[in-house]
């Protein structure tokens, strides 16, 4: 029974990995013509190695155009009408874009990943997966925390229907604000906005409720892609983008309390939310060819998207351009 269909409208409307223990290839020199990267930014931790990028770009003759976003759904549909040359996207727009029948969005790294705990309200106690029946939990639907999470209550043998599903719309504050009145139980979400709860005394993490890791999706939360008319006209600048993300990722890896100063630097939230997150991020992706396929797979067999993709896989998702910066 394919019981997610009731997402799909929602979701439509959103290898090797970056690898940064990999050794980079030394500093490459500039192009010799001034190259212009159209580039998605949105602001969430495990996306703050970017914060440098652009100025750091300039010595290698490439300029950086900014285009904000909120969500990964709207990066994605930018990519697809090829308004920017390169954005991160959550790990299952792969999937939808190409079961669109798109062959444009191409990936090329993964970015982060972290544990996914259930986020419970004080007052509520949530143990272990057969206390959540009957509690109202935020989602967001057709979020890739919520593919993890649906996913996870499949493999586990979870009914979705045990509990209410909160429909949340908007970013991390509403759901902060929802828990905040008392509205929900716990909720599912990412990060800062898991730490924030925790931190202001709303919530508190439901440790034995840790849904990152299903076979299906995995714990990756992120991934760069690019348009394929970028990748054919302007490869050797999405190179040196990626060669200086990855040794500013590599830099706030190695380094907890830089990768939280440039974490509040870049989303304007205090050391006092980005501290804790940081510490729950590993900087570093972790997809692959796989968990492409298996993550497709998945999807299609809930009705998430309507064509099988997973062998696509092998051609959208690009470990090339990485391996052209990494040193083997």
């Amino acid at each position: 029974m394919k019981i997610f269909k009731v997402v799909t409208t929602a979701i439509l409307a959103c290898t090797a990995s970056l690898a940064f223990a990999q050794n980079l290839i030394p500093e490459p020199a500039p192009l010799p013509e001034k190259v212009v990267l159209n580039v998605g930014y949105l602001k969430v931790g495990h996306l703050s190695p970017i914060l440098a990028v652009d100025e750091r770009l300039k010595k290698f003759n490439v300029e950086v155009k900014r285009a904000d976003f909120v969500r990964y759904a709207d990066a994605r549909t930018a990519l697809l009408s090829n308004t920017i040359d390169l954005t991160a996207v959550g790990p299952l727009d792969l999937a939808i874009a190409a079961a669109q029948g798109s062959k444009n969005l191409v990936g090329l790294s993964g970015v982060a990943s972290s544990p996914k705990f259930l986020v419970v309200r004080k007052g509520v106690k949530i143990e272990k997966w057969a206390d959540i029946a009957g509690k109202k939990i935020a989602i967001a639907p057709g979020s890739a925390v919520w593919f993890q999470f649906a996913m996870t209550l499949i493999e586990k043998g979870i009914p979705y229907n045990s509990f209410t599903a909160v429909n949340v719309q908007g970013g991390g504050t509403a759901f902060l604000q929802a828990m905040g009145r008392g509205d929900i139980d716990a909720m599912v979400l990412w990060e800062p906005f898991e730490s924030q709860a925790v931190t202001e005394g709303l919530a508190y993490f439901a440790k034995d409720l840790e849904y990152s890791q299903s076979q299906a999706v995995g714990a990756e939360l992120g991934m760069i892609a690019a348009t394929r008319q970028a990748i054919d006209t302007k490869r050797e600048a999405i190179k040196r983008f990626l060669w200086v993300y990855m040794d500013e990722q590599k830099k706030m890896a190695a380094d907890n309390a830089l990768f939280a100063a440039n974490y509040s630097a870049y989303t304007g939230l205090p050391l006092t939310i980005t501290g804790p997150s940081a510490q729950v991020i590993r900087l570093g992706g972790v997809l692959d060819v796989g968990q492409m396929q298996r993550m497709s797979e998945a999807a299609f067999k809930q009705g998430i998207v309507p064509k099988n993709v997973s062998d696509q896989m092998i051609e959208l998702f690009d470990t090339s351009v990485v391996a052209e910066i990494t040193q083997r």
